[in-house]
This record gives structure tokens, sequence and C-alpha cells, in this order.
């Protein structure tokens, strides 16, 4: 039995983690069910965006399935954090769709480092995202030291994690860690009127602005250089061509995607 609900809405994607007895917390079939969905909508051109939430009205992701992984060795911990990384965190970070987490409520540890993989956020008002997980005595292992801190600054990351505390969804709108903050019957609505916009736009031209900001985050690469490098790209597409001639010829622009 699948842990997703897939919908297709115009050329944006639904998946909606169902788990709602678990309040939709990750285990391991649902970290890979998410990496096969969002490997397949990278390819499907049909797809212009995806928008990720949890069933029900209490719950994002409310962490990881602790359950799974309370007796591992050191080994197995390692293992556990770099595969869920490889296949899912970093797969959602790179994808060369846009991805926005509908976060519908709770979104601790796990749910809010995924929630900060995708490349926006739009939060419900009764949301409350938190990593929790010096508490249990470890620290974030998929990413979220790291996108805490570049989402909402050093200090504030220090402090989220090191108090293992809530914050509320008005004070993650301040700091910079969602884009929104809307009414929770409103919330897949706001998703989709900026999905609406995205798809306007060449899907082409948004997949390589994706990747020169990711670069500028990379150790070892220069975001200016991709940037230029991405830039000169864009002028041998038909996007380019298209983007341009309708243009001069004042009319909307009809992309061919290519």
């Amino acid at each position: 039995m699948s842990n997703l609900l897939i919908e297709l809405k115009g050329s944006t994607q639904i998946i909606t983690i169902n788990r709602p007895d678990k309040l939709n917390a990750l285990n391991k079939a649902t970290i890979q069910e998410l990496s096969e969905t969002i490997t397949a909508s990278g390819k499907n051109d049909s797809i212009k965006s995806i928008v990720i939430t949890g069933s029900g009205e209490k719950a994002f992701v409310a962490g990881a399935d602790i359950s799974e992984f309370n007796t591992f060795s050191t080994e197995e911990a390692h293992e556990l954090a770099k595969n869920g990384q490889d296949i899912l965190f970093d797969l959602v970070e790179k994808c060369n769709k846009p991805v926005i987490a509908a976060v519908n409520g709770f979104a601790l540890g796990g749910g809010l480092e995924l929630a900060m993989s995708c490349h926006m956020r739009v939060a419900s008002s009764n949301a409350r995202v938190g990593l929790p997980e010096v508490s249990l005595g470890v620290i974030p292992g998929y990413g979220g030291t790291q996108r805490l801190a570049q989402l909402a600054g050093k200090g504030k990351a220090f402090e989220l994690i090191f108090t293992a505390s809530m914050m509320k969804a008005d004070e993650a709108l301040k700091c910079g860690l969602v884009n929104h903050v809307v009414e929770q019957n409103e919330l897949m609505n706001k998703c989709f009127e900026i999905c609406e916009k995205m798809s306007k736009n060449s899907s082409v031209s948004i997949a390589a602005a994706i990747r020169a900001v990711n670069s500028g985050y990379k150790d070892g690469e220069n975001g200016f250089k991709t940037e230029i490098n991405e830039f000169a790209n864009c002028f041998a597409t038909g996007d380019f061509k298209e983007g341009t001639n309708a243009f001069i010829e004042k009319r909307k622009a009809n992309f061919p995607n290519n």
C-alpha cells in the first residue's frame, strides 16, 4: 500500500504524504516512494511544478519514524543519513521543476528538513516548525543544520536547534524560513497561484535558475560562474528564441520548453 497520494492539477503535481495515523512521519518506505515520484516527475514534460503536503490538518510531516532507527549502530546511522540525503532531500533541492512545500501543520525534524529542501515554503497559520533532535540525544541528519542556517540565519538556526523549540508560522515568515503564511483553507490555493504564475514562464530557464542558485551554496563551486554559464546556455534554447521574439512582436510567449 502506497504512503503517497498523487494528483495532477493542470501542470502541477500534488504529492500528499498519507500516513495520518503517524502524523505523516517519514519512514524508509515513504522516503523511497518520494524519491521515485520526484525522479519521475522531473522527467515528465507535462509537469511544470510540484507541491508536497501532508494528509489531514494536523501535520505536514511530524518527523522521522524513530522506531526504525533507535537501535542503530554508528555505521548504520551514517548510512541512514547519507542515503536519506542522497535519494530524497538533495534530490528535491536539485529537482529541475520548482517544488513547493505546503506546510499544513507540524513540520518537525525530518518534516522541516523536507520542507527546507523544497524551493519554496507556504505555511498555514496553524503551522509549527522545529528541529527537536537534541532532545533525543542526536542532531538533525537530513541537512537541517545546513539549510536552516542558509534560510533563517546562523543565530536563529543555533537557537532553534539548541532549544529544540517549535516556531510559529508568523515567526518563520519573519526570519525567511517560509515565503507565505495563509489560513489553512487557503493553503493549496496560494500554492496553485504561485504555480500558475510559474507555468507561464520558460521551464528550461527555471531549471537553469535552480542550478545557478543552488551552486552558490555548494562547496567548491562559484555561483557567479555557474550563473554566467547557465545564462549563456539559455541563448541556444528554443525558449530563448520564442521568448525574445514574443517580446519584440508584443505578444505572449508560447514556450516550446526546449
